[in-house]
């Protein structure tokens, strides 16, 4: 049996709750497509939108396999410090898949807060 080889990619995929952008490089780190939500549709509340987050997976597809890739790796990143991905990321993930490519790998590279710069206010407090 011999099977076709086809090319990587990592599907870069930054959620919050404004936005989501779809980021297509090849393992290098070359980008071949980068759609975000503002692309897509003209209202500003709808570009966190599930829905919106789908088309936007959709049209960064059409661009990567026109580059030949047929597998990605995908990596979530959400808003540093935030419990979750924003709304659209399932969305994305799901359209990805349904567009013929083969995932290999979720994984979620939300940066954590791990102490940061002091706060303000002195040694007390902010006293009011």
């Amino acid at each position: 049996m011999v099977e076709k080889k086809g090319r990587e990619g990592i599907a870069h995929i930054f959620t919050s709750f404004n936005n989501t952008i779809v980021h297509i490089t090849d393992l290098s780190g070359k980008t071949i497509a980068r759609i975000s939500g503002g692309m897509v549709t003209k209202h500003n509340r709808l570009k966190a939108n599930p829905t919106v987050a789908m088309f936007v997976a959709k049209r960064a597809a059409e661009i990567a396999k026109d580059a030949g890739i047929t597998s990605l790796y995908v990596r979530i990143r959400a808003k540093t410090g935030s419990t979750s991905p924003g709304p659209g990321a399932h969305a994305a993930i799901k359209s990805l898949g349904k567009e013929g490519f083969k995932i290999i790998s979720i994984v979620d590279v939300t940066r954590i807060p791990r102490g940061g710069p002091k706060p303000k206010g002195g040694k007390r407090g902010r006293r009011v």
